[in-house]
């Protein structure tokens, strides 16, 4: 599966927000998972097509971003 067969599907979930993203603006993430990956999408700019990746990708991310020490 491509990264673009991915973004074409239109079995995606509602859009969740990432909850380290304010109402004040800033870096905004929002992501809508689907049977095929996950969306993702600047909340400020929802016109503009973002990514897509599949559910391994999604999941070694996490697993990136969960293992980085935080200041």
């Amino acid at each position: 599966m491509t990264s673009d067969s991915v973004s074409r599907s239109n079995d995606r979930g509602p859009w969740i927000r990432s909850s380290h993203s304010s109402e004040e603006g800033g870096e905004c993430v929002e992501v809508a998972p689907s049977f095929r990956g996950v969306h993702l999408r600047d909340s400020k700019d929802t016109t503009r097509p973002g990514p897509a990746v599949g559910h391994r990708a999604w999941t070694a991310f996490l697993g990136f971003v969960a293992a980085e020490p935080r200041d």
